[in-house]
């Protein structure tokens, strides 16, 4: 990969994911108080992001755009059109690189709007990058080359895991990796419900629950092997797991799951379009 450079960084929409993003780059230095910004709605938060952050943060960022290299566009999907018209109409530097973590906004709607030969990167991360720990992928445009997909490749990997992806995929990312963590809570808490079924103190099921799956998700990572060959190794003849595990096949655990992450797919596709 090449390696990447870049002087100057924007971050519009600077909420949980934005302020994430620009945490995850301090703790790396790859940026400085000095050499990053911040954009919200309101004054209010640009106050709290000036107190938390120790950045520049404002509402009207127009006089920013002339001297910065990325801009990280980190607002809710009915809020990107209106984002990249206001960059289009405020002096956008044609080589400045823009990197959507925009759910639905495709990079021919980006590139369509903005109406510029500005390198666009869509992206797709998710909340895990608060902690260090994001899964997120990302695909250039057609003015991207691979020194603006090395920037976006070592932004996040600042923050967790970073891989390459064709924007085909990205509604089938976007139901795994986007809405991915909140299947997982779903089953933290059920699990440790279970636990706390059975005679467990909560604080303690939730503890118990959340250590194991952290254990099972690095195994699966650092062994190269399948999930099935692992579960295989702790599930033996006539015990406990295979007991449990033939309970959980009987509620369809294994389509349900499936299932879930197909309709998010569905709805994903939709996010970037207009309602008529």
């Amino acid at each position: 990969m090449v390696k990447a450079e870049f002087h100057k960084l924007g971050v519009i929409g600077a909420g949980v994911m934005g302020q994430a993003l620009i945490q995850g780059l301090m703790r790396k230095q790859m940026v400085t108080l000095k050499n990053v910004w911040a954009a919200a709605k309101t004054e209010a938060s640009c106050e709290k992001i000036r107190a938390e952050l120790g950045i520049t943060a404002l509402t009207n960022y127009n006089d920013r755009l002339a001297d910065t290299d990325v801009l990280l566009l980190c607002v809710k999907p009915n809020g990107i059109k209106g984002v990249l018209e206001k960059l289009k109409a405020g002096g956008l530097k044609p080589d400045t690189l823009i990197i959507s973590i925009v759910a639905g906004a495709t990079i021919e709607t980006m590139e369509n709007t903005l109406a510029t030969e500005n390198p666009v990167i869509r992206a797709m991360t998710n909340t895990p990058c608060t902690v260090g720990q994001a899964m997120t992928t990302i695909c250039g445009g057609t003015h991207a080359t691979q020194k603006h997909l090395a920037i976006a490749q070592q932004i996040f990997d600042a923050v967790g895991i970073c891989m390459e992806l064709d924007e085909s995929h990205f509604n089938a990312v976007t139901s795994l990796a986007g809405s991915g963590p909140a299947y997982v809570f779903l089953i933290m808490e059920a699990l440790a419900d279970g636990g706390v079924r059975v005679g467990l103190p909560r604080e303690a099921a939730l503890k118990i629950v959340s250590q194991t799956l952290l254990g099972a998700a690095t195994m699966v990572q650092q062994s190269g092997r399948h999930p099935a060959a692992l579960r295989d190794d702790v599930t033996t003849p006539a015990g406990c797991t295979i007991g449990a595990l033939l309970t959980m096949e009987d509620g369809k655990i294994r389509s349900v799951l499936a299932r879930a992450v197909e309709e998010a797919t569905k709805i994903a596709g939709n996010l970037g379009k207009e309602k008529k």
